[in-house]
């Protein structure tokens, strides 16, 4: 008998194309809800009695998944949220996958109000949220959230769980690209398409709740799920986004293009390998994983250049390196895993190319990221030492820490070599 019951919030391509596939494809379930505020995207998924349609970018070709007898409802419209409360109220298994921590709170009928609610009726033995956001303490900040609108710490038999998402994914919304992609959209009518890679090596803290079994067994559970969450960053984000930036300044479009280029290619594989594996390797050297030592970290690396690069994925350029502020922040995935590389006694100068170029992208796009008339050069050739540190100041507004000043010399020497670094 499916004893489980999944509420996931936001119906999006990590949500529909793993979280609310995995729950349908266990057979635990026998009720799979979703929280959206999409009318549209509702009204569609509902006039198809509940079906909708995920593609799967394998390595070869791309698969259609079909999912049927889901249920969607928006939390704005009043009658929609009683069912929704009343579903959180039996739900097991939760999820959000929403753009940012800071949409837990966001809005009159906000995410953290709604599990608060549901779990002060629960009539669940045991109840297990997932926060897949892109944040290392997503679980906890939700928590924290959920407690306040409770007035109250959630119960024993709740525990809410971070996660590691490897799983590339978009949604497309070009009619154009759906067509000449062969894509089946979400749902009959819809100009919209989820398209997921074929990965689903999905790591989330381990389950303490005693004799609990969650609904999704696919997922591989960590006792301390923080090294993961680091390789993640510092690994897969951190060489995602300098493959983009490093594409950007040579004039590509598409991810897959730089398969071609040896340069850029030999630069991502050298900041995988020698930066940021050389230092993660290092720091858990004592944590007896496999992903941890040379080979196994090697092996983490050459599938994701594989990955990120896969043709029918069809990744942009201009997807992977969008947020550009928060991505050059100071502790995020280029100047961190730079940070990281230089903690552990070694010179990041590949991943310093990567920066180098973000700036340059940076400088391409001053307009609509506000950057400083003083600042605006109008092209990265026209930088100097003096303005490369102006920049760097700028974007990282005082919240820098001990590297800070290291940081800028490696990004200031890379100036010097990018243009030779990318020369075909």
């Amino acid at each position: 008998m499916r004893q489980h019951v999944f509420t996931g919030f936001g119906f999006g391509p990590i949500q529909g194309g793993l979280f609310v596939n995995e729950a349908f494809q266990s057979g635990n379930f026998r009720r799979i809800v979703v929280a959206e505020i999409d009318q549209e995207l509702i009204d569609a998924v509902r006039t198809n009695n509940g079906t909708y349609f995920v593609n799967v970018a394998k390595a070869d070709g791309i698969e259609v998944v079909k999912v049927d007898n889901i249920e969607l409802y928006n939390p704005n419209v009043d009658d929609d949220r009683n069912i929704l409360l009343d579903a959180l109220s039996e739900s097991t298994d939760i999820t959000t996958c929403l753009p940012s921590v800071s949409f837990y709170t966001l809005g009159d009928n906000h995410v953290a109000a709604l599990i608060g609610q549901g779990l002060q009726k629960s009539k669940a033995p045991a109840i297990i949220i997932y926060a897949a956001e892109n944040n290392n303490h997503a679980a906890e900040i939700l928590e924290d959230a959920v407690g306040k609108e409770m007035r109250t710490v959630p119960g024993g038999n709740v525990q809410f769980l971070n996660t590691v998402i490897g799983k590339m994914s978009r949604a497309v919304t070009n009619p154009v690209e759906i067509e000449r992609m062969k894509l089946t959209p979400i749902a009959p009518g819809m100009d919209k398409a989820f398209l997921v890679e074929d990965f689903n090596r999905i790591l989330v803290t381990q389950c303490m709740i005693k004799n609990f079994r969650p609904g999704i067994e696919v997922f591989i559970e960590k006792g301390d799920l923080l090294p993961f969450e680091e390789a993640k960053l510092y690994g897969h984000n951190a060489i995602h986004t300098l493959l983009a930036y490093l594409g950007k300044v040579k004039g590509y479009e598409k991810m897959t293009q730089l398969k071609q280029d040896k340069k850029i290619m030999k630069i991502a594989h050298d900041a995988f390998l020698q930066e940021s594996g050389a230092a993660l390797i290092k720091r858990y050297a004592n944590l007896d994983d496999e992903l941890f030592t040379k080979k196994g970290y090697k092996n983490y690396a050459e599938d994701l250049l594989e990955r990120m690069t896969n043709p029918f994925l069809a990744d942009t350029i201009e997807r992977a390196g969008r947020d550009l502020l928060r991505k050059l922040a100071y502790n995020d995935r280029i100047f961190g895993t730079m940070a990281l590389a230089l903690e552990h006694g070694i010179e990041p100068h590949n991943m310093a190319l990567g920066a180098m170029a973000g700036i340059a992208v940076l400088i391409e796009k001053a307009e609509e990221n506000n950057l400083p008339l003083n600042l605006r050069f109008g092209s990265w050739h026209k930088l100097d030492d003096a303005k490369v540190e102006k920049i760097l100041n700028w974007v990282w507004s005082n919240k820098t820490g001990k590297y800070a000043n290291q940081l800028i010399k490696y990004v200031q020497l890379a100036r010097r070599r990018l243009e030779v670094s990318l020369k075909a």
